[in-house]
């Protein structure tokens, strides 16, 4: 199960929202992992290595369509896969 050969590569920018185009539904069939600043975080909705953001849900606060508000956090952006 370790072999990495046979998962894609990872992209520049990746989405978990189905309704993005950058998500890319192949790569959700692993488990990924992101890192900022050093830092692993487990709640990251969308992320971009060559811009150093990644994208993720605020507390409390929606959208008008019910949806949380996303936060940027920008560093060093790490994806690797688990």
């Amino acid at each position: 199960m370790n072999d990495t050969s046979a998962k894609p590569t990872l992209p520049d920018r990746l989405s978990v929202n189905p309704r993005s185009r950058f998500h890319v539904a192949e790569i959700f069939e692993h488990n990924i992992g992101i890192r900022v600043n050093g830092k692993e975080r487990n709640d990251v909705e969308e992320y971009c290595i060559s811009e150093g953001w990644v994208k993720v849900p605020s507390a409390k606060a929606l959208d008008r369509r019910g949806q949380p508000l996303l936060l940027t956090i920008k560093g060093t952006v790490e994806a690797f896969y688990n």
